[in-house]
């Protein structure tokens, strides 16, 4: 039972990036805007905050929250100023939406390598001497069973992430606001025909989506890492489209995907605990995260049908 709770509170940890990312393709493809972009969008912010985190720690007391603080909010504006490329290509310039995502996926790479190689004469950004740390709520930790698993010993960036879903469910499904950007992700002319700006739509969908990848980039090198390098995010933009696939593009279903996905990463770190397991290399348990996510694009592509102008070029005179 000690393993299983071990195992739920890191898998909480792995879920939260891929959660606040999936959140962030949610905004963007209700728009319309396909955006396979989240993992260069994670790789910016990833680099940014691991960067600003060791240039603020020695200005700051031992273990102070503040480095933590500001490196979360550049990584989400850095992943917000590299959304403005996928913006503009789709939406203006009336790109491809994947062939424009995978371009600004191979820039973000060369990017955040070249920045560290400019301010930090080597490609990885220097070890930072705090990361984000596990805690417990008072009270609710002592519930039976739930306290353990959600209150006790978790990473506070799993409850950002709870507070950023329930604010994503609001605002996309409660609000006029709301309605008005699933219009345009489904009927795009016949909501430009009722007045609404289909453009300035998708340009705040795809900059939302660009805000929350790079502050799951973020939360992830200051949650899993030490530092930044190349291998920071390793797919975890592609397993958030995948898990947003899977949760049917809702927030409390993405919230569910995620969570499998996070227990995927986690049982390659104790398959070796886990008798009836072992017997397996540990080699196809690194590589099931990845199965499942092709697995879930497959099966579950097909069953769901998404926005239905995802992906489609915009053009106001078609009817």
């Amino acid at each position: 039972m000690n393993i299983l709770y071990d195992m739920f509170s890191l898998a909480l940890m792995m879920a939260t990036p891929i959660l606040i990312a999936g959140l962030g393709g949610l905004f963007s493809e209700r728009s319309g805007v396909v955006n396979i972009a989240l993992e260069g969008m994670m790789q910016v912010g990833a680099f940014a905050c691991a960067g600003l985190v060791f240039v603020l720690e020695p200005h700051f007391a031992p273990g102070s929250p503040m480095p933590i603080a500001f490196g979360l909010v550049l990584g989400a504006i850095c992943g917000l100023v590299l959304s403005i490329i996928h913006a503009y290509a789709c939406i203006h310039l009336k790109a491809d939406h994947t062939i424009s995502g995978t371009a600004v996926n191979l820039l973000a790479t060369g990017v955040s390598l070249y920045a560290c190689q400019i301010i930090f004469d080597q490609q990885r950004t220097p070890a930072f001497t705090k990361a984000i740390s596990k805690v417990s709520v008072p009270i609710l930790k002592d519930i039976p069973v739930i306290g353990d698993l959600f209150f006790d010993n978790v990473y506070p960036t799993f409850y950002l992430g709870i507070i950023i879903m329930i604010l994503t469910w609001f605002i996309v499904f409660k609000t006029p606001f709301g309605l008005r950007l699933r219009s345009c992700g489904e009927f795009p002319q016949a909501s430009a025909s009722m007045g609404i700006n289909v453009i300035k739509m998708r340009y705040i969908a795809v900059l939302t989506s660009g805000f929350l990848a790079g502050l799951a980039g973020g939360v992830m090198v200051m949650s899993q890492n030490t530092q930044f390098t190349a291998a920071a995010i390793h797919g975890y933009g592609f397993i958030a489209i995948a898990a947003l696939i899977f949760g049917k593009w809702n927030p409390f279903g993405l919230l569910g995907a995620s969570i499998f996905f996070g227990f995927a990463q986690t049982l390659g770190l104790y398959v070796k605990d886990i008798s009836f397991l072992a017997v397996f290399p540990p080699e196809f348990f690194n590589a099931l995260p990845y199965a499942l996510t092709i697995i879930a694009l497959i099966v579950f592509s097909g069953k769901y049908n998404g926005p239905k102008a995802a992906g489609e070029i915009y053009d106001a005179g078609k009817r």
